[in-house]
């Protein structure tokens, strides 16, 4: 998910304005994790006991193979869980942050009077795609949010981007 903060501290580049985490979603934690893996453990162990008897003993291997591909899959949503965006906008200018889960973190710098958002709907599933444009240079923001919290943060931005052009 994400928190988004209308803030007037002062900022280094000026007096803070804007202020937005983004967050992945996280459908499951810990213990729906579990009782996934240990669910469909339990009916791999029901439904190959059967098949072992009757001598097809090579598919408790391919539910293992199932249930070792879905633990990894957990695995790596879980670590993906840690990366963020981050959205700072001061009277001066638009700081955009990404800090995935391993490697380094990328910013993107704008000026808070030239940059635009940048919104590509569809009329059955809403927003799309959200991207900062500035001259050249564009970057996509909140990719792995959903349309509706796609279309908060930019109603959010957008609001907070005309405060500063209007000040």
């Amino acid at each position: 998910m994400h928190a988004m903060h209308p803030l007037h501290a002062v900022h280094p580049a000026g007096k803070l304005v804007f202020s937005a985490r983004l967050h992945p979603n996280r459908s499951l934690g810990r213990s729906g994790r579990l009782f996934v893996l240990t669910g469909i453990g339990l009916v791999g162990l029901v439904l190959s006991i059967p098949l072992y008897v009757l001598g097809a003993w090579p598919v408790i291997g391919f539910y293992g193979l199932d249930i070792t591909a879905l633990y990894i899959a957990f695995r790596v949503c879980n670590a993906r869980a840690l990366d963020y965006e981050e959205l700072i906008l001061t009277e001066v200018e638009l700081l955009f942050r990404k800090v995935p889960h391993k490697g380094s973190k990328r910013e993107w710098r704008f000026n808070a009077f030239w940059v635009r958002l940048q919104r590509e709907e569809h009329k059955e599933f809403g927003v799309q795609r959200l991207a900062l444009v500035e001259g050249g240079k564009s970057v996509v923001v909140g990719s792995f949010l959903g349309a509706e919290e796609k279309a908060e943060v930019a109603g959010a931005l957008q609001s907070a981007l005309g405060q500063t052009r209007h000040a």
